[in-house]
């Protein structure tokens, strides 16, 4: 029991994280918050390896520490210092309607996973709807920002939230598939971070509602 406490209070700490990544308008602040929610996350993984004796976990929480703790929110930090744009950095919707919104966001969820009926997870409902939150926060994050790099940490919102739901329901699954999903994101964001590098180059705006130039 004490061990399933633990993890929802981590799941706790996730969602007050998410709030400030998608809140703060200091973009490398940003990443700096990014890579304490990945922290958490982390410590969520250890916690749930520890309650359910899944060993799996600690190598995938070794390999979350490498990618989203450390490489992750570095490349973010540098790509923010490489690549500036003030005017973006002023949000579509602003941060009260994000946080009410966020919360709103939250509670939905704490309601749908009431109703679902997991044995195994009877007593980690909290953490369980974090999980699922954390896909519509990584959405908030997205649709609220002007910001191409910042709209970014929405989609690592949402892949954070999918690492959770798969530590929560699948964590005797094998250690490969679990560090291949990690390393899956890490791609994904240098990905996208090239290609921002590129409209950047060609256009100097990072706003997202400057890039009509592109259509045609």
């Amino acid at each position: 029991m004490n061990g399933e406490i633990v993890i929802n209070n981590l799941a706790g700490l996730l969602i007050v994280t998410s709030l400030l990544v998608i809140a703060v308008n200091k973009p490398k602040l940003v990443a700096l918050l990014y890579s304490l929610q990945s922290l958490v996350l982390v410590l969520t993984f250890v916690a749930i390896a520890n309650t359910f004796n899944a060993p799996e976990l600690y190598h995938w929480s070794i390999t979350a520490v490498i990618t989203k703790v450390i490489l992750l929110p570095a490349i973010l930090y540098f790509s923010f210092g490489k690549m500036r744009d003030p005017i973006a950095d002023k949000p579509i919707i602003s941060v009260p309607w994000q946080i009410v919104t966020g919360g709103l966001i939250m509670l939905v969820s704490f309601l749908a996973i009431e109703h679902v009926q997991l044995p195994l997870l009877a007593q980690l409902k909290p953490a369980l709807a974090v999980s699922l939150g954390h896909f519509f926060l990584g959405l908030l994050c997205i649709v609220s920002q002007r910001n191409i790099l910042k709209q970014l940490f929405g989609y690592c919102l949402m892949e954070n939230g999918s690492s959770l739901t798969l530590a929560l329901m699948a964590n005797k699954a094998p250690g490969l598939v679990e560090i291949g999903v990690t390393i899956d994101a890490l791609f994904a964001v240098i990905f996208m971070v090239i290609l921002v590098r590129q409209i950047y180059k060609k256009l100097h705006t990072l706003d997202v509602q400057q890039l009509t130039s592109l259509k045609g």
